[in-house]
């Protein structure tokens, strides 16, 4: 193996695809859109690692298709046309790009179960641009107050966090009020100074897998800054990921102490063995920069390398962090449709893992699912079904500060642990009009009497 992984890293150096460097912020619901090409067993598309490059050969055509649906040449006054059919500001020169826009978004409801009227209040914009072919931004922020459900307002204030997006702000003239208030911001340059390396650095999420769900890298936490390495070798894509975290349900160390922070290094190497079978490999390991006595460890430098599986160097430092490692799967069944799964692997005693009643240390969780386009040959609609697992205590730390989780929230599956999911997803686009159904179920274990049952990755296992 150490003489296999050098060389694996080594092919990115010799190798020249066609570069890319634009990347479409990742969304399930914009993304099931681009099943017939992503997922076409003629090609050998790298799907597992999100965001996409929206300029890939593959997906720039029917990206701009997507971008362009009901525009109206018709319209010919400026405001219609700001409106439904172009950016706000707009510039295409053959050196850069650069485009802006206003985003509100105003939504109502009812929340019938509790009698309650729900509303979401969205200022937004976003800026992005390229210069050359090597070069791409962009960014995004929103400012937002809503009322939602009260189960799902319960949940944010006890972690502090709007789920996946930002603070809380209860505090001032918010101090006391039913509704949430927070902003959301997202940014990211990328350069591809070769063809066969992208170097993004930004504040954003990143996903790994083929599914709804995640039991890797999800988008469930909220953005953190980042540092990302992607190389491309034909059947053969590497990713290096290194982010910082923090935690603001974790005792802070003083009183005017900030927030506890970590890092976090994630390496996925995703391998198209042939058109339809494709196979990946997944590491992680969640360090603290300071323990609970307050003695700072910043970064490890032993976590700069960028090659996978650095589990070894993490047990030769005898250090407390928290590492796992994963396998993704997908088989492309037809034109259409495509199985999936993963598995996730936080620790492992090998006389009982094949026990019913086998050991707590066998931490794991894992995915399988099926997903498919234009079922029932109507054209756009497309459908997915899914189900997840978790063991207990998986991703969990031995102390608070290495869990599996950022901003409160965890970095794969949105449940935790000691969980059971089945969920399905159909999805239909007709012009500008897009529509969604989801049906969900899932078991899980809660604390009892102040028993952990494992489901809650804050408390040490």
């Amino acid at each position: 193996m150490k003489k296999l992984l050098p060389f694996l890293f080594l092919i990115f150096i010799v190798s020249q695809i066609q570069a890319q460097s634009q990347y479409q912020p990742y969304s399930y619901q914009f993304y099931q859109k681009l099943n017939r090409e992503v997922y076409n067993p003629e090609t050998r598309f790298h799907s597992s690692l999100k965001p996409f490059f929206i300029d890939d050969s593959l997906l720039v055509e029917h990206g701009k298709q997507l971008l362009s649906v009901g525009i109206d040449s018709t319209r010919h006054s400026w405001v219609s046309r700001k409106i439904f059919n172009e950016h706000l500001i707009d510039i295409q020169k053959p050196e850069y790009t650069f485009y802006a826009d206003f985003l509100p978004d105003f939504q109502i409801g009812k929340d019938f179960s509790g009698k309650q009227n729900l509303w979401l209040n969205t200022r937004g914009y976003q800026v992005g641009g390229t210069v050359g072919k090597k070069f791409s931004f962009y960014t995004s922020g929103f400012e937002n107050q809503g009322q939602f459900a009260k189960y799902y307002t319960d949940y944010a204030r006890s972690i502090n966090v709007v789920p996946g997006q930002s603070y809380n702000r209860d505090y001032g003239s918010n101090f006391g009020k039913t509704s949430l208030d927070w902003s959301y911001v997202t940014a990211s340059i990328s350069y591809t100074p070769v063809k066969y390396l992208n170097v993004t650095a930004g504040y954003d999420k990143n996903f790994i897998g083929d599914g709804y769900r995640s039991m890797l890298l999800s988008d469930v936490a909220s953005p953190s800054p980042f540092l990302k390495l992607t190389g491309n070798l034909g059947n053969v894509q590497y990713m290096a990921l290194w982010t910082s975290m923090q935690d603001p349900n974790i005792p802070k160390l003083s009183y005017d102490a900030g927030n506890r922070k970590k890092g976090g290094v994630f390496h996925y190497l995703d391998w198209n063995v042939n058109n339809r079978l494709s196979v990946g490999f997944f590491d992680a390991i969640i360090w603290g920069e300071t323990d609970d006595l307050g003695n700072k460890r910043g970064f490890d430098w032993g976590y700069a390398n960028p090659i996978i599986f650095l589990r070894p160097v993490e047990a030769s430092s005898g250090s407390p962090d928290n590492s796992m490692i994963g396998l993704t799967a997908k088989y492309k069944l037809s034109k259409e449709v495509i199985a999936y799964g993963q598995f996730a692997l936080d620790e492992f005693e090998a006389k009982n893992f094949f026990s019913s009643n086998g050991s707590s240390r066998n931490k794991y969780g894992w995915q399988l699912g099926i997903r498919g386009a234009d079922i029932f040959k109507i054209e756009n609609l497309n459908y997915l079904l899914e189900y997840n697992t978790a063991k207990p205590y998986t991703y969990t730390g031995r102390t608070p500060i290495v869990s599996y989780t950022s901003y409160s929230e965890p970095l794969a599956h949105r449940l935790g642990a000691n969980f059971r999911e089945l969920l399905g997803i159909a999805n239909y686009s007709y012009k500008r009009f897009d529509f969604t159904g989801q049906l969900q179920y899932a078991k899980y274990g809660l604390s009892v009497n102040g028993q952990d049952y494992g489901k809650d990755l804050s408390i040490p296992y």
